[in-house]
């Protein structure tokens, strides 16, 4: 990476497994990343990185050459304002908020100075993130790459168009959630059948690790992998013959549809 200074305007989880990725690979000296927020713990956790931390959103951007705005929507309109009189056409600036669009921040910058936008989802806390980014059509490619990858650090990372933005939301950002609850629902099914809940959810979290990993690394689509485990006859099949008489995959598709259509009312 660059010796440009990476700021952060919110020390939050997102903010903290970024900063870990960059830290944990060496890909950039402490020095040259800078924290802001309100809270004094969460600064005072940072400063325990060696990061330099900031009194104020406007000191921070002004000393900073991208800036990573991962406050929740509805500060934005604060936090762009704070800041405005600091951004520069030539200072990136990295939006991490559902529905944020490049627009809006530009607008409430009142400059057109080079965007990310970004959409993460929790596992990057792990460092097995799932990351869908666009970028402005002025910013370079040495300053794009540089924010891909710090995404890419803690997992993966793609390139969309902002058009696609929104609706990745329920692809990759939403989704987890919808993992947790078939999970949940596996492992209530077995707590009924006297397993241990502890037993069946360690089960149930490496089969779906495992199930992951199948689908990366078998050259195999989903439609070929159920039929390898639906043998004919057997119980699997059962068990998808309810799913699919219950339309599961229809209400799954309902749901992302649904996502999205709460990330366009929302969307700025």
């Amino acid at each position: 990476m660059s010796e440009k200074k990476i700021g952060f305007i919110g020390a939050g989880n997102m903010a903290t497994a970024i900063i870990n990725g960059i830290l944990r690979e060496k890909i950039k000296s402490p020095s040259l990343i800078n924290v802001f927020d309100k809270d004094a713990e969460k600064l005072a956790l940072m400063k325990l990185k060696g990061v330099s931390c900031f009194d104020s959103g406007y000191d921070l951007a002004a000393a900073s050459d991208i800036v990573v705005l991962a406050v929740k929507p509805q500060n934005y309109d604060e936090v762009l304002s704070e800041i405005s009189a600091a951004a520069a056409e030539d200072k990136v600036f990295v939006t991490i908020a559902a529905g944020i669009s490049i627009d809006y921040v530009r607008s409430g910058l009142g400059k057109a100075c080079p965007m990310v936008r970004v959409m993460p989802n929790t596992p990057l806390l792990l460092g097995k993130g799932a990351t869908a980014l666009c970028r402005s059509d002025n910013i370079s490619d040495e300053d794009f790459e540089e924010v891909r990858m710090m995404f890419a650090l803690s997992g993966e990372a793609v390139v969309l168009p902002e058009s696609q933005m929104n609706a990745i939301i329920a692809v990759n950002g939403s989704s987890p959630a919808y993992i947790y609850l078939f999970a949940k629902a596996m492992v209530d099914y077995a707590v009924s059948v006297g397993i241990d809940g502890d037993t069946a959810l360690k089960l149930v979290c490496k089969t779906f690790e495992g199930s992951a990993e199948m689908l990366r690394s078998s050259g195999d689509t989903p439609e070929v992998l159920i039929d390898k485990v639906c043998s004919k006859g057997g119980t699997t099949i059962e068990a998808m013959n309810v799913l699919r008489d219950k339309k599961v995959p229809e209400t799954i598709a309902e749901a992302m549809a649904a996502c999205t259509r709460r990330a366009e009312e929302l969307g700025r």
